[in-house]
């Protein structure tokens, strides 16, 4: 199977590299400086804003899998939502796979992201990764799948097991490791097509 994985150097891009390559995946690690990802079977230079570039991956993959993401410190966070779009637009039959927010999930008939006590500092990040499940949900992209994690998520160890949910939370936390292999998990087994669903440890 071959991935095309954008945000390969991140946080949750570098572990997904890492369990993809332990599986005997063929990952196309995709940076915007085209630095060298350990583990993918070639590191390449791109952004999800390239409808070329998109189309290029979109014909020479099995799957597109998107880990970037708004940042909470900066950046234009339309410009980001613009880019997925680009990339949903230019998948054709290919599916795609994206990391969303926590924040969307809901609490009773709240979003975590409007309950009392969410911290300010993720407010906007998450209010941008809902606009993205949305953005999934009411275009005609199929087949996608979106993957929100655990409301905390931070590295730590592997243990391979998490549980799933579709709109609540999962749990309370779960390692990017983890997390790592959940997405694995579910590249090389779908059973989340043209849905959101959420893991926890």
């Amino acid at each position: 199977m071959k991935i095309a994985l954008f945000g390969a150097s991140g946080m949750i891009g570098s572990r997904v590299t890492a369990e993809a390559a332990g599986r005997g995946l063929d990952i196309t690690g995709i940076t915007r400086s085209g630095s060298d990802v350990p583990g993918a079977a070639r590191s390449i230079k791109g952004d999800m804003a390239d409808a070329e570039f998109d189309a290029r991956m979109a014909a020479e993959h099995d799957i597109i899998v998107s880990t970037t993401g708004p940042s909470r410190t900066g950046g234009d966070h339309q410009e980001w939502l613009d880019a997925l779009k680009t990339l949903a637009e230019n998948s054709g039959n290919t599916r795609i796979f994206v990391v969303g927010g926590a924040g969307s999930l809901w609490v009773g008939d709240t979003m975590l992201k409007d309950t009392e006590g969410f911290p300010a500092i993720y407010k906007a990040e998450s209010e941008t990764g809902t606009r993205a499940l949305e953005l999934l949900r009411t275009g005609n992209w199929s087949p996608w799948t979106l993957i929100s994690p655990a409301p905390e998520i931070a590295p730590g160890e592997r243990t391979g097991s998490y549980k799933t949910e579709l709109e609540v939370p999962a749990g309370d936390a779960i390692s990017a490791e983890d997390f790592a292999v959940a997405m694995v998990d579910e590249i090389v087994e779908p059973k989340h097509i043209d849905v959101r669903f959420t893991v926890a440890n």
